[in-house]
C-alpha cells in the first residue's frame, strides 16, 4: 500500500437545495436531472482534477500541488463550472414539457463549492482508492458552514485561508467568516457566484473574428483546454517558450485576480519589452489581449476548442499595426509577426514544452 504523504487542493461541488427538491417529487425524473448535472460537473473537473468519488449530490475531487502550479486555474475552473451548471439548469427548464413537480422545481437547484488545501494520503483497500487525512475530513466539515445564514447566498465558492495563500490569488468582494469544528477553527473567504455569473455572461465581448484578423491559424495540442489555458497564461510557463530568453511577469490585478483589465509584462534583462493588457477573459473558452512593444500594437484572441480525443484545437487570431506611417503600417506589422517573431513558431515551441512536461510526468520521479 502506498502511504506517501502528499499536499494538494481539495474541492467539493455540492448541489444546493437538492434535499428539499427531492421532497415530494417524482423520483425517476429527479434522478435523471441529478445524473445530468453530476455528469456535467465531473466532465468539467476531469481535465484538471482527479475525481475521488461521488457523494450523493456532491462531487469530491483533488489535485496534488505539483499538477497545478498556477493556483488561479482552480478559481477559473470553479467559475467556468458554475456558468455551465447554471446554463444547463436553464436549458433543462426550457426544453422540458413535463409538468411534474420535479421538472417544475428544477430552477430551485444551485451549486456551491468548498475548497481547501492540505495533506493527504491515497489509500487503496480491496481495490478502492480513497483519500485519508485530517484535511480531507476538514473539507467535508466545511459543507456545514454558516455562509448562507450570514449572507443569504445560495451559490458561492468557499475558500479556506490556506487555499487562497497557496493559490496566490484573492478576489475582491469576498465574505470573510470563521468556522469552528471539532477538528479546529478555520478562517474562510467566500465568493458570491450569482453576480459573477452575470458578469461573465453579460459583459461586452472582445473577440477578433476571422474576417477581422490579419493572421488566423489553428494548432492542435494533446491536452485538454484547461491545461492549454494554463500554458498560455502562467507567467512561468510562458517564459519556457518565449523568444530571446524573455521573462513574463504578472503586473496589475485590479480585482485581485486575472480578468479584463489585468496586465502582464514581458521583460528582457531589466527592461520591460512588452506590456500586455487583458481585454476579455472567458475561461476556458477564449481570451483577448492587447500587446504593446517597440511601437507595435497588437490584438490577439486565443479561442480554445475541445476535441473528441481529449485534446485542444487552439485558434489564434491576430491584428495589429506598426509605428510606420500610413500604408506601410500593416506590411511592417505582418513582417514582424510572421517572419521575425511568428506566432506559429511560438505555438510550436509551446507544444514542445507541453510534450516534454507530459513525458516527465509519465516517467515519474527520477531514481
Amino acid at each position: 500500500m502506498d502511504t506517501t504523504l502528499q499536499q494538494g487542493y481539495f474541492i467539493l461541488a455540492d448541489i444546493s437545495g437538492y434535499s428539499a427538491y427531492l421532497a415530494g417529487v417524482e423520483l425517476d425524473h429527479a434522478h435523471g436531472v441529478l445524473t445530468d448535472l453530476l455528469e456535467l460537473i465531473v466532465g468539467r473537473f476531469k481535465p484538471v482534477l482527479t475525481i475521488s468519488k461521488l457523494e450523493g449530490d456532491a462531487v469530491f475531487a483533488y489535485t496534488p500541488t505539483t499538477k497545478l502550479p498556477r493556483g488561479e486555474t482552480l478559481l477559473e475552473l470553479v467559475e467556468a463550472t458554475y456558468v455551465s451548471f447554471k446554463d444547463r439548469v436553464e436549458a433543462i427548464r426550457r426544453r422540458t414539457t413535463c409538468e411534474c413537480k420535479a421538472c417544475r422545481a428544477i430552477p430551485t437547484l444551485d451549486l456551491k463549492f468548498i475548497l481547501h488545501y492540505g495533506d493527504f494520503i491515497v489509500q487503496t483497500v480491496a481495490g478502492i482508492r480513497e483519500l485519508v487525512g485530517t484535511d480531507v475530513n476538514l473539507v467535508h466539515r466545511l459543507l456545514k458552514n454558516h455562509v448562507s445564514e450570514a449572507t443569504g447566498w445560495r451559490a458561492y465558492a468557499l475558500f479556506t485561508e490556506k487555499s487562497l495563500e497557496c493559490m496566490c490569488v484573492r478576489p475582491e468582494g469576498m465574505h470573510a467568516q470563521t468556522e469552528t469544528y471539532d477538528l479546529g477553527t478555520l478562517q474562510t473567504h467566500s465568493l458570491n457566484l450569482h453576480p459573477r455569473y452575470n458578469e461573465l455572461t453579460d459583459a461586452r465581448r472582445v473577440m477578433l473574428t476571422p474576417e477581422e484578423a490579419y493572421i488566423n491559424f489553428t494548432h492542435q495540442f494533446p491536452v485538454p483546454p484547461p491545461l492549454v489555458w494554463e500554458w498560455l497564461n502562467d507567467p512561468q510557463k510562458r517564459t519556457q517558450y518565449a523568444f530571446e530568453k524573455a521573462v513574463f511577469r504578472a503586473a496589475d490585478r485590479p480585482a485581485g485576480r486575472t480578468d479584463a483589465g489585468a496586465r502582464n509584462h514581458c521583460v528582457h534583462g531589466k527592461k520591460v519589452a512588452m506590456n500586455e493588457t487583458v481585454l476579455d477573459w472567458r475561461p476556458f473558452e477564449y481570451f483577448t489581449v492587447e500587446q504593446v512593444y517597440s511601437g507595435f500594437v497588437e490584438r490577439i484572441t486565443f479561442r480554445l476548442e475541445a476535441t473528441a480525443d481529449g485534446g485542444t484545437r487552439l485558434h489564434v487570431l491576430c491584428k495589429g499595426r506598426s509605428p510606420a506611417p500610413g500604408f506601410l503600417s500593416r506590411p511592417l506589422y505582418m513582417f514582424f509577426a510572421t517572419k521575425l517573431y511568428p506566432w506559429t513558431k511560438l505555438m510550436d515551441m509551446m507544444g514542445q514544452r507541453i510534450a516534454e512536461d507530459m513525458a516527465r510526468e509519465l516517467s515519474g520521479p527520477s531514481s
